[in-house]
């Protein structure tokens, strides 16, 4: 680090989500290159050389850069559609819409979808792509260059289906793919795009969707894929009381012991909401280390259920947030998901003791780099880490009566984002981003969607 480029951020207070949970009330983090260098009370060293620039961090807290683990950007074009639905009459009626995704439309929504999360503090996004309708393009390569342009640290799970309406699925039957022609395309993704690398900005994982949209095949032949190409696994999981019922009447068993019976268990693993679990559930994630995506405000758009956080926390699991689709959730955002993971979790058996703030800060970082298998390299600002982190500004109006910077971050209203660096470049600068015009992408996105809600009108 001696010849890098120095930037060094000083006088706010800093959470660094390390295994002490060590905060400092004005502290500094000094970045050299993509690395941080070093982080701690007071000024930062003096003496530093190729130091091209100072931040006065007065009136924020500085912590470590938003980790999103669960998201479908697709559905950034059909927001507000089926909104007093349930999971599975939501499915139903945007299965025929989502039908008629091309590439231009997906990338259009990578763009929104990676914006919006973007401008508000997330670092490392991931996307859960599962659906490839016959003929309509290079979809991941479309969502891969849309987060290489945005300067976000990147998962594709590339997904898959191929349970259709006449397997007794929900998706168009030319909306799914073959077993076998899904497997090929998954396995050239990973090898045009998977960087293994410990400054990786683009990974990418084996998805197959879920359970009563995949066969068993799919699964099993996922995941004996995804071990031998040395990549992580994701799906969804236990999201519904439907679906549990759906795993009994079909293979004899619910959802845990259908994934642990065709490979999917394991700390390579990790699942999507995680809603309806028992205690046997919860003990075989924790023995696996199986991690899970909690995505409260998804989970009550759709009335699925509150997931029971405190006792996977408890058991050992790991755990973290995810946006989940903007179909779903249609804010986008990772930030409003502290709050809404604190909140929602104190409505179950928990009550007041359910969650705290550093908890719901921990899962929205650390825990989803753990669940990302990146906590070696991001989640907590650590010497040696890479350089992704955020200055929440906190002396406004909205925070500036609330003494402690935490509780103000999670408890309070969003906080506006001064700055965010991924990888030691500044990607937003006072709440806008620097490397895309968010006028023209507001743009963009609004024309595919009027575009897409044509083609499916027509049938």
């Amino acid at each position: 680090m001696a010849a890098a480029q120095r930037i060094v951020i000083e006088n706010g207070a800093i959470a660094t989500v390390d295994a002490a949970d060590t905060e400092y009330a004005s502290g500094h983090v000094v970045l050299a290159g993509n690395r941080i260098e070093s982080v701690g009370a007071g000024k930062a060293p003096e003496g530093l050389e190729n130091v091209v620039r100072r931040i006065d961090a007065s009136g924020h807290l500085v912590t470590p850069g938003l980790i999103n683990t669960h998201h479908h950007f697709y559905q950034w074009i059909t927001r507000g559609l089926a909104t007093d639905h349930n999971l599975f009459d939501w499915l139903v009626a945007l299965y025929p819409v989502w039908a008629r995704i091309d590439e231009p439309m997906v990338r259009a929504a990578a763009r929104g979808s990676l914006a919006m999360m973007a401008r508000g503090g997330v670092t490392t996004a991931m996307d859960h792509h599962y659906v490839f309708p016959q003929g309509s393009g290079d979809l991941s390569g479309a969502i891969i260059g849309a987060a290489r342009d945005m300067g976000v640290r990147f998962t594709l799970a590339r997904g898959s289906m191929d349970r259709s309406e006449k397997d007794g699925g929900l998706p168009p039957d030319f909306a799914v793919e073959t077993l076998d022609g899904a497997l090929a395309a998954t396995e050239e993704t990973v090898r045009r795009h998977h960087d293994s690398s410990f400054d990786a900005m683009t990974q990418v994982a084996v998805a197959p969707c879920s359970p009563f949209s995949v066969s068993t095949e799919l699964m099993r032949d996922g995941a004996q894929l995804a071990r031998r190409l040395g990549v992580r696994l994701h799906t969804h999981g236990s999201e519904t009381v439907e679906e549990e019922k759906f795993c009994h009447e079909l293979f004899g068993m619910g959802p845990t012991d259908y994934f642990e019976s065709t490979g999917w268990l394991g700390e390579d693993v990790w699942m999507a909401h995680c809603v309806h679990m028992n205690d046997s559930d919860i003990a075989a994630f924790a023995r696996t280390r199986t991690g899970v995506a909690h995505c409260p405000s998804s989970n009550a758009r759709l009335a699925a259920g509150i997931a029971r956080v405190p006792d996977m926390l408890a058991a050992g699991v790991p755990v973290g947030l995810g946006v989940d689709g903007t179909a779903s959730n249609e804010s986008g955002e990772l930030h409003t998901e502290l709050r809404n993971a604190l909140l929602i979790n104190r409505l179950g058996a928990h009550r007041e003791a359910a969650l705290n703030a550093r908890q719901a800060l921990r899962l929205g970082t650390y825990g989803g780099a753990q669940v990302l298998g990146r906590a070696a390299e991001t989640g907590s600002l650590e010497p040696g880490k890479l350089a992704d982190l955020v200055l929440w500004k906190l002396d406004t109006l909205a925070h500036a009566s609330i003494a402690d910077p935490v509780t103000a971050l999670v408890f309070g209203a969003a906080a506006p984002v001064t700055a965010s660096f991924v990888d030691g470049r500044q990607i937003v600068e006072d709440g806008r981003l620097l490397t895309a015009d968010e006028d023209a992408i507001a743009r963009s996105t609004r024309d595919e969607a009027q575009r897409l809600a044509r083609i499916a009108a027509q049938g």
